[in-house]
């Protein structure tokens, strides 16, 4: 991100200034520059600089990263060194165990107001500075804006009731906001103040940004839009989805279309360059991105903290710490039928333990498997160095079956082995292709399905020709790769309800251990089902999700972390079912 990637100094001038606790807010820092004394323009930046660096770092029990969420869907397990590692995460991956004081549930609360606290010491600098003096004032008011709404986005999803905090809060007043008055009859009203921050991004933020890493206009667009599909799908006090707002739908087609239309933004030639540090801010997919950085001057770097864990447990490669295990459940989505197309009936009917050669030599699956799960006897990450079933810490539990995208290769200059984990890739937040899989889902469910079915073969003509990178050192493939495009009367009949389900197939294929899957089976209200299903299957390959249960009207959304609950003194509400 140049400048804006590594100003750590100015980082740590305004650290203080970053709590949403009220005694930390009213006490000026010692030793430190306050707000007040950074009202020069040129000092402004650094207030900027901080609000961008401070939520991406987070450490892994403090993150948003994908991998908490993807957890808590069909498409992964916990992982680690047992159900006793971090045990918080297993209690949220089969939801029965969750109550109000669950770990690893505050940390990322608090930190989220850090964040939130950051960009609102910026906006009040900024504003306090006229423009003639400040020609960026409009544009750097529009990022934090930006910052500000993807840190709420983000909890609102997690969370559903959380407190809104802008700008005007004081000290004072903010424990006196709650994160459900008395006088809002649903969550609409928290969407619209998120979509608010989107929406003034995107009219005051450029198309594109010399310095990498910082928010555009489409960006924002992005955000906005995918809010919008959030409103789109109105719950009511239980989290059940009442209906379909086409309305809101429409709006955030509009945000769409102006991304595609564009021209700045297409499908990578290969999945492959989406997850790969040597594609960090070169890939023409990625709308924004997470800067994460390595050797740039300081002691370690601004480092991906957040995925410290996830790296597999595989001697002399890497030291930590295997968490975020593909499921069972996931790989067997990936299989294609005799037509190229997904086994949407009996895809988990196969089963792969104690059957591994006959599972991979009987059966075909598309690309997209290599590119997202790492098996034993597969490439690791395009490498010649074939995954190790040694790589797993407790296959008893968990499998073989190792998370890549967000992992480097063995030899990564991006890579920080600390015990933990850390790399310097960056982070893609939105990508054009979930783009697409927006627009197709809204003419979907605005009856347009036959024209959705281009825009889904698209991304699947691209799963077809990205598989160069899969191949083992003497040119096979170590699976048979296969996908084809659906053709209307010849592999599907493609109707209003089969489109539903091959959109919704895409979307967990393409985007697989990213962290999308559970919030989409929330918003489109089927998670129950789904879970359910799922918890059914695989408790019969592993026991311990026994205990597994989704009950609609609770799982949604986790619990307001009960330390939030003591500290607020009665202002906050807590979720329904806790």
């Amino acid at each position: 991100m140049n400048n804006l990637k590594i100003n750590i100094f100015l980082v740590f001038l305004v650290i203080s200034l970053t709590s949403c606790e009220k005694d930390f807010l009213e006490v000026n820092p010692k030793a430190v520059l306050t707000e007040d004394q950074l009202q020069k323009p040129e000092q402004l930046d650094g207030f900027v600089t901080a609000a961008y660096a401070f939520m991406p770092r987070s450490h892994a029990f403090e993150t948003y990263n994908p991998f908490i969420a993807s957890l808590r869907s069909d498409d992964a397990y916990k992982g680690g060194g047992g159900l006793n590692d971090q045990t918080p995460w297993y209690q949220m991956e089969v939801f029965t165990l969750v109550n109000a004081s669950v770990g690893n549930n505050d940390n990322a609360w608090y930190r989220a107001y850090q964040g939130i606290s950051r960009t609102n010491t910026a906006i009040r600098a900024i504003q306090n500075v006229d423009e003639e003096q400040y020609p960026q004032k409009q544009e750097r008011l529009a990022e934090m804006r930006f910052i500000r709404g993807w840190i709420h986005f983000k909890m609102k999803r997690r969370w559903k009731w959380i407190p809104y905090i802008d700008e005007s809060a004081t000290a004072e007043e903010i424990p006196q906001i709650s994160n459900r008055s008395e006088n809002m009859p649903n969550d609409l009203p928290l969407w619209e103040k998120i979509a608010e921050d989107f929406q003034f991004a995107a009219e005051n933020l450029p198309p594109t940004q010399e310095e990498v890493g910082r928010a555009n206009q489409f960006a924002a667009k992005a955000y906005l839009a995918k809010t919008l599909l959030w409103m789109a799908y109105p719950q009511d006090e239980n989290h059940q989805v009442t209906g379909v707002d086409t309305e809101k739908l429409s709006e955030a087609l509009i945000h769409i279309n102006d991304i595609i239309e564009s021209g700045i933004y297409n499908l990578s030639s290969d999945f492959a360059h989406n997850f790969m540090l040597e594609y960090d801010n070169a890939s023409p997919e990625s709308i924004w991105e997470l800067q994460f950085t390595i050797d740039d001057g300081t002691p370690r770097g601004n480092l991906n903290e957040g995925n410290g864990l996830t790296a597999p447990w595989w001697n002399p490669y890497f030291s930590c710490c295997d968490f975020h295990k593909a499921s069972y459940n996931i790989v067997n989505a990936f299989q294609v039928d005799e037509n190229g197309i997904p086994r949407f009936e009996d895809f988990n009917e196969s089963e792969l333990e104690g059957n591994y050669e006959e599972y991979f030599d009987n059966n075909s699956f598309d690309p997209r498997l290599g590119h997202t799960v790492a098996i034993p006897g597969f490439p690791w990450k395009y490498q010649e160095i074939p995954f190790d079933s040694t790589a797993s810490r407790d296959p008893g539990i968990y499998g073989y079956m190792n998370s890549m995208k967000e992992n480097v290769r063995t030899d990564s200059p991006g890579l920080w082995d600390e015990f933990w984990m850390f790399n310097s890739k960056n982070q893609i937040e939105i990508r054009y292709a979930e783009v697409l899989l927006w627009k197709s889902e809204i003419l979907i469910q605005l009856g347009q399905h036959q024209d959705a079915l281009p825009i889904i073969n698209e991304l699947r003509e691209r799963a077809s020709n990205s598989v160069e990178k899969l191949k083992l050192p003497d040119g096979s493939f170590p699976a048979h790769y296969r996908v084809e495009p659906y053709v209307d009367g010849v592999n599907i009949n493609w109707n209003a309800e089969t489109a539903w389900d091959a959109l919704v197939w895409e979307n967990r294929l393409e985007l697989a251990m990213e962290g999308r899957r559970f919030f989409d089976l929330v918003r489109w209200g089927i998670a129950e089902e789904v879970m359910n299903e799922y918890f059914e299957e695989e408790s019969q390959r592993r026991p311990w999700l026994e205990v597994g249960r989704f009950t609609s009207g609770r799982d949604e959304y986790l619990p307001i972390p009960q330390e939030q609950m003591n500290w607020s003194q009665g202002v906050y509400v807590q979720n329904p079912g806790y």
